[in-house]
């Protein structure tokens, strides 16, 4: 089924149709996730992200902290039973303060697996496809009721501040590069612009360098429509587009051109979507529903297809094929690694906001 509700601090938990086991109150969720994105806090001192307790026949605690370092810890008691664990992925090269002084959206998953005795709590950093995780052992059910209440802004649960949405859902949701173009997306081919939901491994698209290339793989994945997945406008004419195009925050553009040459001294740079909302050329467009799905091609090397006429980053997987667990935790785990690409580091560097600004109001200009 996937998601099953979702709360955000701009309106009250919504929820998706129940099936008749899940709609009981006392029902077991034996497989799920928890996901919810937060703006960590550069403080010295541990702070709480999520606190949760329900009492009763089926008693549950749950602490989601973060500790200094860009770490997280997590206490969660269901009848009894006790599992706790640190995260600490600044070795992985994550920071609390990123991008010259702001504070980093993180998103947090934690997964079950009943049956399998099997949990997970994961953490990663919206757009760079990184995940770092933690295996737990022996995770309980969750009730269908705790969901619910969980999401519920009640007495229950307090939340930071900072927090952006949290979303339960009944699946194991996956880890690692996501996509982040609508399903619905243009992208040229050889016989023309074809939805990006039509296309498949094997079929051909065109660069934004004139080449013709394979497309390797397609992935979509269904997210809620907030924090990093929240959707951008990208508006007709500016970077060449022939019509709007709707992409998550992280989405990035590949810009070139003589203004990028003589502002950057680079041939091109990559301007993620968020940086462009607030000028002429974007604007977040939420249109009220609480998921949204994106998809992405992946392509040999670093390509960038032509969407709707502007260059768009493909989806950048690294050396994932080399790494057998974090393969089997992301979107491709049914793909075969023999045909997968490798990636290796970006041709082109990201530009922070303000010169994302700058060079947005150039071409405006």
């Amino acid at each position: 089924m996937g998601w099953i509700g979702i709360w955000h601090p701009g309106g009250g938990p919504q929820y998706a149709p129940l099936s008749r086991e899940q709609g009981r109150k006392d029902a077991l969720l034996t497989r799920g996730t928890i996901v919810l994105e937060t703006r960590l806090s550069a403080s010295l001192r541990p702070e709480p992200i999520l606190l949760f307790e329900q009492s009763g026949s089926w008693p549950v605690r749950l602490t989601l902290q973060s500790v200094p370092g860009c770490g997280v810890t997590l206490v969660l008691e269901q009848s009894g039973r006790v599992s706790h664990c640190t995260l600490n992925a600044s070795s992985a090269g994550y920071s609390a303060v990123h991008n010259g002084g702001d504070v980093d959206l993180v998103r947090l998953s934690l997964s079950w697996d009943a049956p399998r005795r099997w949990g997970r709590l994961a953490l990663e950093r919206p757009g760079d496809g990184k995940a770092e995780y933690v295996l737990l052992a022996d995770l309980q059910p969750w009730r269908c009721a705790d969901l619910e209440a969980l999401l519920a802004a009640g007495p229950a649960r307090y939340t930071a501040p900072g927090v952006v949405y949290m979303a339960a859902s009944d699946r194991i949701e996956p880890l690692g590069p996501m996509p982040g173009l609508a399903a619905e997306t243009p992208i040229l081919t050889p016989g023309g612009y074809q939805p990006l939901s039509a296309l498949r491994r094997g079929d051909l698209v065109v660069s934004d360098e004139g080449e013709t290339l394979p497309v390797l793989h397609s992935v979509f994945r269904s997210a809620p429509a907030f924090g990093s997945f929240g959707p951008v406008r990208l508006r007709a004419p500016y970077f060449g587009l022939q019509q709007d195009i709707r992409v998550a925050q992280f989405l990035r553009l590949k810009i070139s051109g003589s203004e990028v040459e003589y502002m950057f001294g680079k041939e091109a740079v990559l301007v993620p979507a968020r940086h462009l909302v607030g000028t002429r050329t974007a604007r977040n467009c939420h249109g009220g529903n609480a998921f949204v799905t994106y998809g992405q091609l992946i392509l040999p090397g670093q390509a960038a297809p032509m969407a709707a006429g502007a260059a768009v980053e493909s989806l950048h997987i690294g050396r994932l094929r080399r790494d057998a667990p974090r393969l089997a935790a992301s979107l491709l785990a049914a793909a075969h690694r023999d045909s997968l690409p490798e990636h290796g580091p970006g041709r082109y560097p990201v530009l922070r906001a303000f010169d994302a600004t700058v060079l947005a109001e150039r071409r405006v200009a």
